[in-house]
């Protein structure tokens, strides 16, 4: 899942990034409320974290601009502005929830993945392919009866995966989905990842189900 972050305090800004990616996140960060428009209007986005008090344009006017615009990506205002009428105002603007500082990171990763399950037709945590299951709760990865560890960016890896099976996921696909906007697509690090990531799940299993499509990127396929 990949979330935009628009916060001009570092410190918060490097708590969140902390956290997400810990939970296997990708996230882009955002300073000001110019960036943050940019970037949530020229990238695509499973949800938005917004401060309202930004520099150059405030977070009520980011949510007014892309909800005018058609834009439904889900909204979550994570603000120090705490009075009724803001939250009130917040929610009526558009926002999908409202979230005031001092927070408690549990309490942000619990609505956004709140968020994140609406209108999901499939509300079991488990994603199944052929003998590979993911359970998206307590992120236990199992190939047959093996307890497989990941790290976090295999783990993000694998899920994105699992949710596309069949479909050609290009490296661009991958680095904006995994990593973030501004990733280098020439390095090797993708390759990387997924090399140890077929390590785990595929070297000692069949079906293999991580394949190279020359030039293009990766797809997940095998006997279901």
């Amino acid at each position: 899942m990949r979330i935009l972050l628009v916060e001009d305090d570092k410190n918060v800004a490097r708590f969140i990034e902390k956290g997400l990616k810990e939970n296997s996140f990708s996230l882009d960060i955002a300073e000001n409320g110019e960036d943050g428009l940019h970037l949530a209007t020229q990238e695509n986005y499973d949800l938005i974290i917004l401060d309202i008090m930004l520099p150059v344009l405030s977070g009520d006017k980011i949510l007014l601009h892309l909800r005018e615009r058609g834009n439904t990506t889900p909204v979550i205002f994570l603000t120090a502005k705490d009075s009724e009428g803001s939250i009130v105002n917040g929610l009526n603007l558009g926002a999908d929830d409202y979230i005031v500082k001092p927070f408690s990171f549990h309490e942000l990763l619990a609505r956004i993945r709140a968020i994140l399950r609406r209108g999901k037709e499939v509300v079991s945590p488990l994603l199944q392919y052929a003998d590979l299951t993911l359970n998206q709760i307590s992120r236990e990865v199992r190939r047959g009866d093996a307890l497989i560890d990941l790290t976090p960016k295999e783990y993000a890896l694998l899920e994105y995966f699992m949710r596309n099976p069949g479909q050609v996921l290009t490296r661009t696909m991958l680095s904006e989905h995994i990593w973030n906007y501004n990733f280098d697509t020439m390095t090797n690090i993708i390759d990387v990842h997924i090399n140890h990531l077929r390590a785990k799940i595929d070297k000692d299993f069949s079906p293999k189900l991580i394949h190279t499509v020359k030039g293009v990127g990766y797809v997940f396929k095998g006997k279901n």
